[in-house]
């Protein structure tokens, strides 16, 4: 089983990269301008689902390999640590667009499954979840503590509820505040300029971590 401290200091460090307006935020908070709460909440029980997913298929080919090669896991944690601050940069560098792009009014709303299967897409596909799966969880496993996989399958299924409740706030609150958040770029560039600062911040913290431990 997971130890209790380990448990507490990935919830802190879960926290802080499921807050921060990364692609699935963003993403969230675009539908929720664009079609109101109810498609927000759709998209982040679809985005929920494709993260879950993609956690437990990091920890399936993940898991064998960090139990046998300590050296390996280092490995892991400073690409995906270096990763990470490249998505952060990214993410700095092309915020206006990416905020101009959000306000943008959008035709007639989908269907309820489609929206669900289009915030899945996002889920499985999100770069800045990958990198966090495969760079962060290592560091909050417990070689003695039992199987390795099974903790990190344990993991992905308590990041992805987290990501859940979060980003369902964000997307109530996004389809809530739709005109406001609609009228104003400028605070959607707020919000992708914390979020590419957070995932510098965290790349930069865990490529420091691995390499002096």
């Amino acid at each position: 089983m997971i130890d209790t401290r380990d448990l507490t200091a990935f919830l802190v460090a879960s926290l802080i990269i499921i807050v921060v307006p990364g692609p699935s935020v963003l993403f969230t908070l675009a539908r929720g301008v664009a079609w109101g709460r109810t498609v927000a909440v759709l998209t982040v029980l679809g985005n929920s689902t494709g993260t879950l997913v993609l956690s437990w298929a990091v920890a399936l080919g993940l898991g064998p390999i960090l139990s046998r090669s300590a050296g390996l896991t280092v490995v892991v944690q400073v690409v995906g640590g270096a990763y990470l601050v490249g998505l952060g940069v990214s993410a700095l560098r092309h915020r206006r667009a990416h905020a101009l792009s959000m306000t943008a009014r959008e035709g007639a709303r989908p269907r309820a499954l489609r929206v669900v299967r289009q915030g899945f897409t996002v889920g499985v596909m999100n770069p800045k979840s990958l990198v966090f799966f495969a760079a962060v969880f290592p560091h909050f496993v417990n070689r003695s503590a039992g199987s390795v996989t099974e903790q990190l399958l344990v993991l992905g299924v308590v990041f992805s509820a987290m990501a859940f409740v979060s980003d369902s706030t964000w997307g109530v609150m996004a389809g809530t505040a739709r005109e406001w958040l609609g009228a104003s770029p400028s605070r959607l560039v707020a919000l992708r300029t914390a979020g590419g600062g957070v995932m510098v911040s965290l790349g930069t913290i865990i490529v420091a971590s691995a390499l002096t431990s």
